[in-house]
């Protein structure tokens, strides 16, 4: 009998054309039900609601600019947009600020306690912190503000930053530390100098995938946000209705939400792909 698999490495071996249009027609299979829905989500965001709610789905059309004209001008969805990149950015900065020597921390001198902690923090629902959190804020009369939205989004961030960090410093070999400090370091001189310049592929990774879970964060804005400081998630509420949906305008609105990040992720994912890799190698 003969063996298919052996056949089908045998060809593909003697014909390497035909190995790489496999890969390839194996690569949008598994493509497909990931971008069908984008796909989906921004040609509606061009389709007028009669053509929308068309039935069967009408895929030639008028393209159509209103929804995304609804969305600036009538919604002001720029100042939304700038919001997220605020709260985001800041809530990055903050999180690589206190991750990153908290994972020297944990990593050098083993304060398992204190990662345990921070990992108890991220495995629990977000909303057994939304409460004491929303009452603590709004006794401080905080609520409405960057820092409050900034604080809440570091529970989840932070977790992930400090974790995907303990990896990277175990990897690097206590001995050029130590030679670090007879030279003359001190232990910040030697995490600073010798450490962080080490682990840049981590730290982009992990800086990168907190932006993106901060950008994308809707229980604590939506609680904690005001007209101010509105984010793009809670902003898209603006297009649901109790007695119906814009479906045009809410296409148009989660088609912004979701390319910035997009970009953001195709522009840096040799740093994600190499910074994850680096540490689960060397966790």
């Amino acid at each position: 009998m003969v063996n298919s698999r052996a056949v089908a490495g045998s060809l593909a071996r003697s014909n390497p054309g035909l190995r790489k249009t496999f890969l390839f027609i194996l690569g949008v299979l598994v493509l497909i039900p990931f971008l069908f829905p984008f796909i989906w989500m921004l040609l509606g965001s061009f389709k007028e609601e009669v053509d929308f709610m068309a039935y069967p789905p009408v895929w030639i059309f008028k393209p159509t600019l209103e929804n995304y004209w609804n969305v600036f001008v009538e919604n002001d969805f720029g100042t939304f947009a700038i919001n997220s990149m605020i709260v985001a950015a800041l809530t990055t900065f903050f999180g690589l600020l206190f991750g990153i020597p908290g994972a020297y921390a944990v990593a050098r001198y083993k304060r398992t306690g204190f990662a345990l902690i921070v990992l108890a923090a991220r495995m629990a629902p977000g909303i057994a912190f939304l409460l004491p959190w929303f009452v603590l804020f709004v006794q401080l009369k905080l609520t409405n503000t960057y820092f409050a939205l900034v604080t809440t989004h570091l529970i989840f961030t932070l977790p992930l930053i400090l974790w995907m960090m303990i990896g990277f410093i175990e990897a690097i070999p206590r001995e050029i530390e130590q030679a670090a400090m007879v030279d003359g370091c001190t232990v910040w001189g030697s995490l600073f100098r010798v450490v962080i310049p080490l682990t840049v592929p981590g730290i982009a990774a992990s800086g990168i995938l907190c932006f993106i879970f901060s950008w994308n964060n809707f229980l604590f804005s939506v609680v904690l946000a005001g007209e101010a400081t509105k984010t793009l998630p809670v902003a898209v509420f603006n297009f649901l209705g109790y007695q119906s949906i814009s479906w045009g305008p809410l296409s148009a609105a989660a088609s912004i939400i979701t390319l910035p990040v997009l970009i953001l992720a195709l522009l840096v994912q040799k740093y994600i792909v190499r910074g994850l890799a680096a540490g689960g190698i060397s966790g």
